[in-house]
């Protein structure tokens, strides 16, 4: 079996993708919890009142999240542009080439998302107390 139609190479490939892809979750669960994190802390010193989460932490969390979603997107990108480059002999039979590149695609998204969800959780809740 010669380098040129080797499976190996497709595989290592993509095991290279999930392993950006598992970075990147880690980097949005880092950035989930440093979002929460300032409000968690200012609902431990002021249990029972109406907390609004400081914006310094959701904002670094956000970040975090953005990062990973983007990093996520760009393994992904980089992945597809790297299966387009192979020949059809070097490609595994009877395989789904796509099925990674597809959930780190939604990965991606649903990470975009969270960072949205959070850039609007702390803007609705700077505006409530001023609408009060």
């Amino acid at each position: 079996m010669t380098d040129q139609s080797d499976p190996r190479v497709f595989f290592a490939a993509e095991r290279t993708m999930l392993a950006w892809l598992r970075t990147g979750l880690a980097i949005i669960g880092v950035g989930f919890l440093v979002a929460r994190f300032g409000l968690f802390l200012r609902m431990l010193r002021h249990p029972g009142t109406d907390i609004t989460p400081p914006l310094a932490s959701s904002l670094i969390g956000i970040g975090f999240v953005l990062l990973g979603a983007t990093l996520i997107g760009l393994s992904a990108w980089q992945h597809k542009s790297f299966i387009r480059q192979m020949t059809f002999d070097q490609r595994p039979s009877n395989y789904s080439m796509h099925l990674a590149t597809w959930i780190s695609a939604l990965v991606a998204v649903l990470g975009l998302s969270l960072a949205i969800y959070l850039l609007v959780s702390v803007f609705i809740a700077d505006a409530a107390p001023a609408a009060a």
